[in-house]
This record gives C-alpha cells, structure tokens and sequence, in this order.
C-alpha cells in the first residue's frame, strides 16, 4: 500500500536532516569569494526548482521590506519568465538591456537597473536562451559573480530570484551567493524538491562557492484552515529546526493583485496580513 504523502515527505527530510547539520562544513579547497570589495554587500538567492512557491513575491517583498528599513538593495531578476521585472510594473519587451546581455555578452549590469520601490536588475525572455549563449564561455558559472563586481559599493544586500529548475541560470546564483532562502509551499511534491536543491548545493561547494550556506527555509502559502499544511510545517521543523524560519507566508488574494498594479505588496496593502508576514521576516532575517 502506498505511504501517505506527509509520511513520503518524512522520510525524505530526514534524509536531509544529515545534510543540514553539517551546513556550515563545506567540503573543497576555497575558492573566489562571491563578491570582492571593502564593502561586501550580503547576496542571497531565493531558490527551489519547483515552481509555485513564491520565490518571486518573496524576493520582491522582502526586498522592500529591507528598504523600509533603510538598506539599500539590488533585486535581480534571472527568470525567463520576468515576473519579478514585471511585478514592478516594467515591461520586459521594451527593455534595451536585460540580464541575457550581461550573462552572455559582458555588458554592465548597470544598464539593466531601473528603480521602483527597490532597484530591479531586469529579465526578459531572452535569458531561456542563456544557457546555449554561454555554451562555449569559459568560466560560466561565474558570469553573475563577475558582474556584480561593479556594484558591490551600491547596496546593501543583493537579492537573486531566480527559475524553476537547477540550471546554469540557477547554478550562477548560488556560485554569487552567500545565502539561501528556500520558499516552500507546504505540501509534499514542494518539500520533495529539497532533496535535489541540497544536492546542487553540496555540488557548488565542493566546486565553486564553497562558503554558500541555508540561510533558512520558509514556509509559503500556507493555508492554515488544512491538517495537511499544519503537518507539513511539523516535518519541516522537526527535521530542519532553527533552519526554518518563524515568519509564515499565508495565503491571501493580495499576492495576486499587486503585480497587477506593479507594486509589491507592502505598498499595495500596507495594513495587511501579507505586508505584515514579510516585515516580520526581514526582521528574522536581518537579526540572524
């Protein structure tokens, strides 16, 4: 008889429980440090290659909740599918530069910065084609940490949302990073896709970044009414501990209206459960 998906996803976190215990312990000779400056802005990537968990909205709202707190941040967006850009109220089709021509064609990332609620280093759908532009460029994995060498005096902190999957788009985010912040919808086939980001993970320390960490795992759109959300936060915590966050993201419409409007929704519903959800996470985060 099949397990129960809660039961399937038990045993798969504890088969990453090892995994998180020995976060800080990065196997591997060092290498380039993600970014090199005086001043060293901290670069977090938001990834889980499964789709649908609000690794955009997070990406986007916790980086104005960081600029409501005075820190000056850098969102970049490395998805095709450009929500993040759009989100913002930018439309990628009228973009001169995108992030494709800084991966893939050297040119400053500068020049793909337009400033909203925070600054937003702009996508477009050119960058699907990244991967087969950059077939034959030695050093890919490290086109994103070169680039923002450039601005490293700018921000504060420097947010990466990055595509569902684990590509060369995505294996540039985490080689530029110094955190991880996983969003995971609280369900199974979400907690499942842990295993496969932990073993990416352990492959860009071994070869490219041996000092990227968890910065901690977040619970998205949970839906507080269900057992099987209340049992999925129970696994999570029960074999991840201080690594999950306490901040929980709950569903709400609002998500869905605010990049209607192009704006985060901090600024679209100030008052409400969601705004307050992510100024409560940009305080757990930043008091870690």
């Amino acid at each position: 008889m099949q397990a129960e998906p809660t039961a399937q996803a038990a045993r798969v976190l504890r088969c990453l429980s090892a995994h998180a215990a020995g976060e800080e312990k990065a196997s591997g000779r060092r290498t380039h440090a993600p970014v090199t400056s005086s001043h060293t802005p901290k670069v977090i990537a938001f990834a889980n290659q499964k789709g649908g968990v609000a690794k955009t909205t997070t990406t986007l709202n916790l980086g104005v909740a960081f600029a409501e707190e005075g820190h000056r941040v850098l969102c970049c967006d490395m998805d095709p599918q450009a929500n993040l850009t759009m989100s913002q109220g930018i439309d990628p089709d009228t973009l001169e530069h995108s992030m494709f021509d800084v991966l893939a064609h050297g040119v400053s990332i500068r020049s793909t910065i337009r400033k909203r609620e925070i600054d937003v280093a702009c996508a477009s759908i050119d960058l699907a084609g990244a991967e087969i532009a950059m077939s034959t460029q030695i050093g890919r994995e490290r086109a994103l940490q070169r680039a923002f060498r450039e601005i490293v005096d700018d921000y504060d902190f420097i947010f990466i949302d990055t595509p569902p999957s684990l590509g060369l788009l995505t294996i540039n985010a985490l080689t530029a990073s110094h955190k991880v912040i996983v969003p995971v919808q609280c369900e199974y086939l979400s907690m499942r896709g842990l295993a496969q980001l932990q073993n990416t993970l352990d492959m860009i320390r071994e070869n490219l970044n041996p000092d990227v960490e968890i910065e901690g795992i977040l619970p998205t759109l949970v839906d507080t009414r269900t057992l099987h959300a209340k049992e999925a936060i129970e696994i999570l915590e029960e074999n991840f501990g201080g690594q999950v966050f306490a901040s929980r993201i709950r569903k709400t419409v609002r998500f869905a209206e605010a990049p209607v409007k192009g704006m985060s929704v901090l600024r679209y519903d100030p008052d409400g459960i969601a705004a307050h959800s992510y100024r409560q996470l940009a305080r757990e985060v930043l008091n870690r």
